[in-house]
This record gives structure tokens, C-alpha cells and sequence, in this order.
């Protein structure tokens, strides 16, 4: 039986997105998407009948191997799963055995390193609105994250400090922030890139731009619900604080992200264009190409509801 029969048609022109990748990977500009297992992705990034078992469309397998098939397209991938705990030598063994060696990486850096507490949600358990003894512990980040890493050192793109919105009773102000990030940052060794991402308009201030400058560390540039506009950052005198650039277009601003969970799943089609987001991805491309400068690009499905289609309207 020819499977391919069951393709879903579709209109996604998967090797003319592959070709303009690849051609702007060799510029130094590497674009992909916030994590990879999206079924919604079937006959657009991947092909259905790679994931059949015994005549019928296998999850487990799509899940297990569809990372293989993401890299024949794209040139790297964040991987968002790395935030929720410290992942085992076994499983950064699997992962980085499940797609060729030239797929690109960023991760997030585990929560347990970047939440000053732990949400007060049914997950954590004990823990949950409990202070975190290892907020910024960066011993315990070297052990737990890094040394478990260097094996595939030169897959990896960035580190990803993602700080969740912090209330006033944790920092009254940037400074305060700064104050705790510092010695964090000067004790990261060298042979990572990092990238700081913050949920409070209110850090994007000189002090918090010098501390990253000051450790070659890059400011995630964020689209989300409670952040300036990409274009409002971009526009930000001091926002490029290294040789190196990052953007995660993540959220509409004003749109949580269960609304947007809601209103795009299971993330087949574009449902609501983003101009200004889309704009500043491409300033951020010619920036990148005019310094001749590495910049890191992550579109999400929450943006505007398929992150390849929107990936492919900014490149084609």
C-alpha cells in the first residue's frame, strides 16, 4: 500500500523555505522554531507516512523521530522542554542522536536556576510557592547543565536564562535584578553563548543592558503579552549588548498565552499576522548580515498560529 497516498495536500513549498535557510545559515543568520512536535505540522514540515506503524499514524513515533525530519528543513531548533527540569546524560545522549550532527541548538536554561520561586501551581508539589534554593546557584548550573552539555558543545548555539515576570516584593527595580545577576554572569565560562530574557518592561534600563554588555551576554529580544513590541526593542539604544543576536517571537502583546493556545491549536495555518514582529525579524536579519554578526531567530506558533508559514512569509 503506498501511504503517501494519505498525504494531506498542501500549498507549503518545503524545499524552496529549506534553500532560503540554508542560504541565509551561510550569512550567519539561523532561524527556527520554539520546540518541534507539532502534528499541525504534517504535509507542511513533515510527511505523514515517515510515522506510520502497521497502517496507521503512530504519535509515539512522531515524537520519537520527527526531530530528524525538522532538520532536513531547518538549520537549528530552542528547545523549551530543558526549562522545566535538568535533563539527564541520557537524554541529551538521545536527543543529539535523534537528528544529524548539523542541526544547530538552543536551550533553555532549567527553571531551577532562573525561578527566584517556584509558581504556586499543582506541578511543583511541595515546592510550589516555596523560595528556590538554587536561583542563580551557579555551582549547581555548572554540574547539573553545562558539564553534561560540553560533549556537544559545538551543536549549541545559545543558553537561554529565561527569568519568568518577577513581582515587586521579589525586585523593587532593575538594579535589584542586576544586582543578583552580576556575579552569576561573571562566573559562566567562556565557551558557551548566553542570552537573557526578561518578562518585566520595566528592566529594559541602562543598568541591566551594561551587566549583559559587560559579560558579552545577549538581551532576548521577546515578543510576549507583557513586553514592548519587537519594534520598540530594536529601536532601544543599548538592546544589542553582544556580538551575537537572539530574538524569540513568542506572543502578541496583550494575548496570554492560554488565549493564544486556544485560539491557534492544533497550529495549521497563519490565523493572525504580525507586521511589526515580522518587520523587526528583518531588520534583525539585515543587522546581522551588514556586522556580519551570528543572529539566533525563533518564531513560535503562538505568534500568528504556524510558526514554518510565518518563518516562510519573513524569508521567501
Amino acid at each position: 500500500m503506498n501511504l503517501s497516498l494519505f498525504e494531506e495536500p498542501s500549498s507549503f513549498d518545503r524545499e524552496r523555505l529549506k534553500q532560503k535557510l540554508e542560504e541565509l545559515t551561510r550569512q550567519g543568520v539561523f532561524i527556527g522554531t520554539s520546540s518541534w512536535k507539532y502534528e499541525g505540522w504534517l504535509g507542511q514540515i513533515y510527511t505523514r507516512d515517515r510515522y506510520y506503524l502497521q497502517g496507521r499514524f503512530s504519535q509515539k513515533r512522531f515524537e520519537q523521530e520527527c526531530l530528524a525530519e525538522y532538520a532536513e528543513t531547518f538549520p537549528i531548533v530552542c528547545g523549551d522542554f530543558s526549562f522545566y527540569q535538568f535533563p539527564t546524560e541520557a537524554y541529551w545522549n538521545k536527543l543529539f542522536g535523534s537528528a544529524t550532527r548539523g542541526l544547530k541548538y538552543a536551550l533553555k536554561v532549567p527553571e531551577e536556576i532562573t525561578a527566584k520561586a517556584f509558581p504556586k501551581h499543582a506541578r511543583y508539589g511541595p515546592k510550589a510557592g516555596e523560595d528556590n534554593p538554587s536561583f542563580l546557584n551557579a555551582a549547581v548550573f555548572q554540574s547539573m547543565f553545562l558539564d553534561l552539555l560540553r560533549p556537544w558543545r559545538d551543536q549549541i548555539a545559545v543558553l537561554i536564562l529565561e527569568f519568568g515576570r518577577f513581582p515587586k516584593y521579589c525586585y523593587r527595580d532593575a538594579v535589584e535584578f542586576v544586582a543578583e545577576l552580576y556575579p552569576f554572569l561573571t562566573f559562566l565560562p567562556a565557551d558557551f553563548r548566553y542570552a537573557v530574557e526578561v518578562r518585566n518592561e520595566e528592566f529594559l534600563v541602562p543598568e541591566y543592558f551594561a551587566c549583559l554588555r559587560e559579560h558579552g551576554v545577549a538581551h532576548v529580544l521577546n515578543a510576549w503579552s507583557r513586553m514592548p513590541e519587537l519594534p520598540e526593542q530594536i529601536a532601544m539604544p543599548e538592546v544589542f549588548t553582544a556580538d551575537f543576536t537572539v530574538v524569540r517571537a513568542l506572543l502578541r502583546r496583550g494575548r496570554p498565552y492560554e488565549r493564544a493556545v486556544e485560539q491557534f491549536s492544533p497550529y495549521k495555518e497563519i490565523q493572525d499576522v504580525n507586521p511589526g514582529a515580522r518587520q523587526a525579524m528583518h531588520a534583525v536579519i539585515d543587522r546581522a548580515r551588514e556586522r556580519n554578526q551570528p543572529a539566533y531567530i525563533f518564531v513560535n506558533n503562538r505568534l500568528e498560529g504556524n510558526a514554518p508559514r510565518t518563518i516562510e512569509e519573513i524569508v521567501t
